[in-house]
Order: C-alpha cells, then sequence, then structure tokens
C-alpha cells in the first residue's frame, strides 16, 4: 500500500484543487477501513448515510449528533492523509447559526475532525458565513439533499425543471459566496451540474451529479459492493464483496461443528 503523504490534507488544500487534478472522495465510518483508504483518496467523509450502512435506519433522519461524533472519533484518529469531514445531522444545526456553531464545535473538538458538511443552499448562507468567520471549515451540500426527504417527496433527480435548475444554480452561488470550501452537488441533472462547476469558485464534488465536476464521492459499501438493499444509477461497484462473506462464514461454521477449527496452530501450548 503507498505511503501516505506526511501532512493531513487540509479544507484549504481541497478549495485550491478547483479546475484541477480531480478529487476523490469516499465515505468511511469504522477505524479499520479508514486505515485502508486514507492512503489512497484526497477526502474521507463520515457521512450520515451510515444510518443505512451501519444502522439500518430507512433514511437519515434518525442520525443523531452523538453517533456522527462516535464515528467522526474512529475515523479522524485513523487517518493521517486525507481530509476528514463529517456531516452535521438533521436537527443539529437549521434552527440558528447559533445551533449550529455549537454543534459543529462538538463535532471538531471532540472528533479532531477537520470540517463539517451541512446540507442546504441560500437559506443556509448565513450559518455558512458564520462558522465560517469563526473557523469552521464548511463543505455544502445542493441538489438533492437527503434530511430533506420528507419535504423533496422522494429521491428523484433534481433539476430538471427550469424553475428547480434556477433555485439549485442559486443555492450554489450562494453557499460559495458564504464561504463553503467545496460543495457536493447529489442526484442533479448533469447539464445543471456542469453549469454550476463552471459558475462558482470552489470545487465541486459530484455524486450523480456530472464527470465535470472537480471531484467525485461515493459510498465505501457501495464501491465495495457491501450495500446490497438498493443501487442507484450513479454507483458503479469496483468489487462484490457482498457474496463472498456467505462462503466465508459457512466455511467457518463448518469447520467448527467438524472440529477442524482450532487447530493445532491456533492454540497455545504449555
Amino acid at each position: 500500500m503507498p505511503t501516505p503523504p506526511p501532512r493531513q490534507t487540509t479544507p484549504p488544500a481541497i478549495k485550491s484543487r478547483k479546475g484541477g487534478q480531480p478529487i476523490v472522495c469516499i465515505t468511511s465510518y469504522t477505524a479499520s477501513m479508514t486505515k485502508l483508504v486514507d492512503p489512497l483518496v484526497d477526502l474521507i467523509l463520515v457521512g450520515d448515510s451510515l444510518a443505512m450502512t451501519i444502522y439500518g435506519m430507512p433514511s437519515t433522519v434518525g442520525v443523531t449528533l452523538d453517533m456522527m461524533i462516535a464515528h467522526g472519533k474512529a475515523v479522524a484518529r485513523s487517518a493521517s492523509h486525507a481530509c476528514v469531514v463529517v456531516d452535521l445531522p438533521f436537527g443539529s444545526y437549521e434552527q440558528s447559526p447559533a445551533q449550529a456553531f455549537h454543534s459543529a464545535a462538538r463535532v471538531l473538538s471532540e472528533t479532531g475532525c477537520s470540517a463539517v458538511k451541512l446540507e442546504g443552499g441560500a437559506e443556509m448562507a448565513e450559518t455558512i458565513r458564520f462558522l465560517a468567520h469563526r473557523g469552521v471549515p464548511v463543505m455544502a451540500h445542493i441538489g438533492l439533499t437527503p434530511q430533506s426527504i420528507n419535504a423533496l417527496g422522494g429521491y428523484g433527480v433534481r433539476g430538471r425543471a427550469e424553475s428547480e435548475s434556477v433555485s439549485i444554480m442559486a443555492d450554489a452561488v450562494a453557499v460559495a459566496g458564504a464561504g463553503a470550501f467545496s460543495v457536493v452537488i447529489e442526484k442533479t441533472a448533469e447539464p445543471l451540474s456542469r453549469e454550476i462547476t463552471a459558475a462558482i469558485d470552489i470545487p465541486t464534488i459530484g455524486i450523480g451529479a456530472s464527470a465535470a465536476c472537480d471531484g467525485q464521492i461515493l459510498v465505501v459499501d457501495d464501491v465495495l459492493g457491501l450495500f446490497t438493499e438498493f443501487r442507484p444509477k450513479f454507483v458503479r461497484r469496483y468489487a462484490e464483496l457482498a457474496s463472498q462473506i456467505g462462503p466465508a462464514v459457512s466455511e467457518y461454521a463448518a469447520d467448527v461443528r467438524a472440529g477442524r477449527f482450532p487447530g493445532p496452530e491456533h492454540v497455545y501450548g504449555d
């Protein structure tokens, strides 16, 4: 495995990559996975997608700040190269900029991560500006915003209708102007995602958006074929590890039941 660079990637370093080499981003929620992916990527997101991948929830709405901090600690302690960003969960930042700062301060101080991510566009610009002016690096998230799924009415592609396209472009301009160091564009029509990338001066990170984005992010469980409940069009699986787990555990179970495991080489003598 490649030796990681001696200094961890910072939010300003990510911001400086606008228009340069594409930024490689992935989610991770545990120490063991982080150690494997950290040398290979530029940014690790401790995403509230752990609701589905770790906790079996139907959406991200039930995630708590304490859950994000617990997983954020594990990831930040295990990463020495990638910039580690932790999601602020639903209900922890929308009430006011002061609430958002309180939540973000907890995340940064208790986990050791480099930045936080929050969902929302123009309506969150004041909050992003408030945080950025107080030393909290913020990654924004526009387009499909999963925490708002109840209001959106589903996980459909955003930005196809003219009115929605105009609104999402305004969101992008607002979060960039407010001081976000990058912005995730999720499940948004490709032409609009391309236009946004050209229009704003911070990196765009696509997930179901456009190859023209300044970077891409996927959920690690999707990349490895570990999450099999559904497969969005924008996911490319680079492995099918789920199919290997059943046979491996079945072989282990058979060995235990037949007395083949543990063998002499697995136990301690006198």
